[in-house]
């Protein structure tokens, strides 16, 4: 069962889209992710960068014709962060639904 840990790094909801889309696949190139998450190339490259740096991902650059492609994937501590930000997630949304009944009851005044 994965440990629900709430990370900042992946939280902003550009770098978690990020992250689940590479959740999904073993491997994802620059233009699919730049027309998913519908970013700049400067903005995409800045969003892969920081979670490069912190381990999350790695990129490779592969040559496809005559033109290099880059690529990226999430690293084991990428995959256990993001699965453990989801479990913090969904334990936020349980919490929320046990307490409703009780935040939505009348007063007996």
């Amino acid at each position: 069962m994965t440990e629900a840990r709430f990370d900042e790094l992946i939280h902003p909801s550009t770098r978690l889209t990020l992250m689940a889309t590479l959740a999904a696949a073993d491997w994802a190139e620059f233009a699919y992710l730049k027309d998913r998450l519908q970013l700049s190339d400067s903005a995409l490259s800045k969003q892969l960068a920081a979670l490069e740096a912190a381990g999350y991902l790695n990129t490779e650059r592969r040559l496809s014709g005559s033109r290099r492609k880059l690529y990226a994937r999430l690293t084991s501590l990428g995959r256990e962060s993001f699965d453990g930000h989801i479990a913090a997630l969904q334990a936020i949304l349980a919490d929320a639904a046990a307490a409703a009944p009780q935040a939505a009851e009348p007063s007996a005044d």
